[in-house]
């Protein structure tokens, strides 16, 4: 399976061509199910219009939400950095920066999607385990050279 992306006037257009694959086609490529990016894609587009003071005021983002959000699964899924999506994607690294904080933030957002915090953890009662791992440093053991080592390896650089 190769993925094949369009560019359209320079811009990546990967939903198009991903919206074809397979059920188990999708999820080798993008790392979730097609009803959870979906879900995500919903979740992304109903805030934006209700947090947006004036949705037909600004300007418009060159890529839709979906490809938002692919850009976004391939910098956190494939550890690219900033500088190679934004050679996928042909955008400033800033705007790259932007989408990716403003889609992360609002996924986190959503109640869905948030992870209970630090104080819920603690508070369920359950008992916490320690795992202690000792990773102190320790001389290698070698055989010792002696004098003896030493002259017959001499002996044989000079023969």
């Amino acid at each position: 399976m190769v993925l094949i992306i369009r560019y359209y006037a320079k811009r990546l257009y990967v939903w198009s061509v991903l919206s074809k694959y397979s059920a188990s086609s999708f999820k080798r490529a993008t790392g979730i199910h097609k009803p959870v990016f979906l879900k995500l894609v919903q979740i992304i587009t109903d805030y934006k219009f209700k947090h947006r003071k004036d949705p037909k005021k600004g300007r418009k983002s060159v890529l839709i939400i979906e490809d938002q959000l692919m850009m976004v699964l391939m910098y956190l899924r494939e550890y690219r950095t900033l500088y190679h999506v934004l050679l996928t994607c042909d955008l400033s690294e800033s705007t790259v920066c932007e989408t990716i904080k403003s889609i992360e933030n609002n996924i986190i957002k959503d109640s869905r999607y948030h992870l209970p915090g630090k104080k819920a953890l603690l508070d369920t009662g359950k008992p916490i385990e320690v795992v202690l791992v000792d990773v102190s440093e320790s001389p290698v053991e070698r055989p010792k050279k002696t004098k003896r080592i030493l002259l017959r390896q001499e002996a044989k650089a000079f023969k």
